[in-house]
C-alpha cells in the first residue's frame, strides 16, 4: 500500500502544474518559457540532492558508459511529456488538460508489451514479455469512466480547434512520460537510486530544454518575472517532490505491470486536486453534480484498484515463502 500512498501524494503535487501553467497562460506568459523554465530550475535542486548523498560521480559515470539512450528516454520521458502539456494550456483550460492527463491511465497498461520482464520458475530465473495487466487495466477504466462524467459536460462547449491543440498533445504526453519513464529504470537497474535517475534524466533533456527557451526567447522575449516565479514553483512541487515521489513509487513495484499500473492510476487523483486548486486560486466555479459523481467513481476505482494491487502482493508473498 506504500508505493499507492506516494503516488497519491506525487498526484497532489503534480496537480500544481495544471493550476500554474494556467494561470502562466492567463498572464500572458509563452508555454515555451513554462517548460523550459520547470527543468532549469529543477536542477540546483537534485543536485544539491545528490551531492549530499555523494551519488553524483556514480550518476556521471552510468551516464557515460551509455549516453544515447539517457538522450533519447529523457527526451521522450520528459521532453515529450511536458512540452505538450505546456503548449495545450495555451488552448485549453486547466481541468480539460488535467481531465484528459489521466489516458494516461490506459497508457501505462498499454505499453507492458513493449518491456521484458524477469519472473521465477522452477526451472529459474525466466525472461518473457509482458502482458497487458487485465485486472489493472479494468479499475483503471472504471477511474476513467469517473473522468468521463467529471468532463462530459464542460467537454460540449469545446470547439473543434481546442480538440486539436488542448487535447492531442496531453495524449502524447500520456504515452510519452511512462514510457520514458520505464526505460530508464529498465536502463538503470540497481545501479542508480530514484534521485540520480531523476537527475541523470533533466541533465540528459537539459539541451532540448535550453532550445525550447532560445526559441521562446526569440518569439516573445525574455519571460516575466511573474512567470519566472511561478516556473520556480512548479519546479519545486511539480518538477522535483512530485517526480521524485512518483518515481520512488515505481522503482518500489517495478517488474510487477499490475502493481505498476496500480500506482501510475493513483495520477487520476491529479483531477481532484486541480479542482480543488482552480477553486481557490483561480476563481473556478464548482463543479456540477455529475462532476461530482465522477469525483467519487474515481476514488471508488482507487480503493478497488489498491485492494486488487495489495491482495495480489498478500498472494505473491505467500507463493515465495512455500
Amino acid at each position: 500500500m506504500r508505493p499507492i500512498f506516494l503516488g497519491s501524494c506525487a498526484a497532489f503535487f503534480f496537480a500544481f502544474t495544471f493550476i500554474l501553467n494556467r494561470a502562466m497562460e492567463l498572464s500572458g506568459g509563452n508555454w515555451m518559457w513554462s517548460a523550459s523554465l520547470r527543468f532549469i530550475f529543477m536542477i540546483p535542486f537534485l543536485l544539491l540532492i545528490v551531492i549530499v548523498r555523494k551519488n553524483l560521480t556514480s550518476l556521471l559515470q552510468v551516464m557515460r558508459e551509455n549516453p544515447k539512450p539517457w538522450f533519447l528516454w529523457s527526451f521522450v520521458g520528459f521532453g515529450l511529456f511536458y512540452a505538450p502539456l505546456c503548449f495545450a494550456a495555451s488552448h485549453a483550460q486547466g481541468w480539460i488538460i488535467a481531465g484528459t492527463w489521466q489516458i494516461t491511465i490506459i497508457s501505462g497498461s498499454l505499453l507492458a508489451p513493449l518491456f521484458i520482464q524477469t519472473i521465477q520458475t522452477p526451472e529459474g530465473l525466466l525472461k518473457v514479455r509482458g502482458k497487458i495487466p487485465m485486472k489493472g487495466l479494468a479499475m483503471s477504466l472504471v477511474i476513467l469512466l469517473g473522468i468521463i462524467f467529471m468532463q462530459v459536460e464542460q467537454a460540449k462547449h469545446l470547439s473543434a480547434t481546442d480538440i486539436m491543440l488542448g487535447i492531442i498533445p496531453v495524449i502524447i504526453a500520456s504515452f510519452a512520460y511512462p514510457l520514458g519513464n520505464r526505460k530508464m529504470m529498465e536502463i538503470c537497474g540497481e545501479r542508480l537510486d530514484v534521485f540520480q535517475r531523476v537527475l541523470g534524466m533533466t541533465l540528459a533533456s537539459l539541451p532540448f530544454w535550453l532550445l525550447l527557451s532560445l526559441f521562446g526567447f526569440f518569439t516573445t522575449g525574455a519571460p516575466s518575472k511573474e512567470q519566472t516565479i511561478q516556473s520556480f514553483l512548479v519546479a519545486l512541487s511539480s518538477g522535483v517532490i512530485a517526480t521524485i515521489l512518483f518515481f520512488k513509487a515505481t522503482d518500489m513495484v517495478k517488474g510487477d505491470m499490475q502493481k505498476l499500473s496500480a500506482v501510475e492510476a493513483t495520477q487520476s487523483m491529479e483531477v481532484l486536486f486541480a479542482v480543488i486548486g482552480e477553486i481557490y486560486l483561480l476563481a473556478s466555479p464548482l463543479p456540477s453534480l455529475l462532476s461530482w459523481c465522477g469525483m467519487l467513481i474515481i476514488m471508488l476505482g482507487m480503493v478497488l484498484h489498491s485492494f486488487t494491487s495489495h491482495k495480489g502482493e498478500v498472494i505473491h508473498s505467500k507463493d515465495v515463502s512455500a
